[in-house]
């Protein structure tokens, strides 16, 4: 019981915070991390190899940020850059959520697809190894045939308080009217984020748009916008100013 009070908290607060966009950016250095909290962020996803779509970094960089930078820590658990997974990956996955959890990290991004649908079972597998840990299902989401009813399973995880997407294919005005309408199946249920292809354009239509309150950041808070690049204090600030 109080596990699952201490996930209706959190999901509480994060969805209560989000009266101004929050920017959740990429790390894969504890100097990015430095980076992105100077420039405003407020939150921070710790990835390793950033062109692989992200997969679990080590133990030891996640327990440096955790001591050094004051912001809340979201660690990918990720073997592969696709969203299935072997059994041997299961158990490697298994530990290191359970590794993330026992330095109290804010949450982890997981997320598992098959022939398009959700695989629970192997999102399962990995949410027992670290219970009452919040969860972001990443771009996984993207991968699959039916979105929408997919936000209201994911709604039935308790662990799972946001779902990462691109908001699909087409203009930043088509993504945005896609986003908002996974906002609005999602209502108080979930966090929808947007992320993946959001330069500045994007970035500044949806935060004036408001047709996500979470925006999820990789090249743009980079120098020159260089995926595997440094993350820019200065670009972070500026996308910070831009959102308002």
């Amino acid at each position: 019981m109080l596990i699952v009070d201490s996930i209706s908290s959190q999901q509480s607060t994060i969805k209560n915070s989000l009266t101004r966009v929050l920017l959740e950016v990429i790390v894969q250095t504890l100097a990015d991390a430095r980076a992105a909290a100077e420039g405003g962020a407020d939150r921070l996803e710790v990835v390793r190899a950033i062109g692989d779509g992200g997969l679990t970094p080590p133990l030891s960089l996640v327990t440096a940020i955790a001591s050094q930078i004051p912001l809340p820590l979201r660690v990918m658990v990720r073997e592969n850059s696709g969203y299935e997974m072997d059994p041997l990956e299961v158990r490697a996955l298994q530990r290191a959520a359970a590794d993330f959890a026992g330095i109290g990290v804010d949450g982890l991004v997981a997320g598992f697809v098959k022939a398009g649908q959700l695989s629970l079972a192997d999102l399962s597998l990995v949410l027992e190894a670290a219970p009452g840990v919040p969860v972001t299902f990443h771009r996984a989401f993207d991968a699959l045939s039916d979105p929408l009813d997919a936000i209201d399973t994911l709604a039935g995880v308790p662990q799972v308080d946001s779902i990462l997407t691109s908001g699909g294919e087409g203009t930043p005005m088509e993504r945005c009217a896609r986003l908002r309408t996974y906002s609005a199946r999602a209502g108080m249920r979930l966090a929808i984020m947007a992320g993946a292809g959001v330069d500045e354009e994007a970035f500044a239509l949806f935060a004036k748009a408001g047709c996500v309150r979470a925006i999820h950041l990789g090249r743009a808070a980079r120098d020159g916008r260089n995926p595997e690049g440094p993350v820019s204090a200065a670009s972070v600030r500026r996308l910070r100013d831009l959102a308002g």
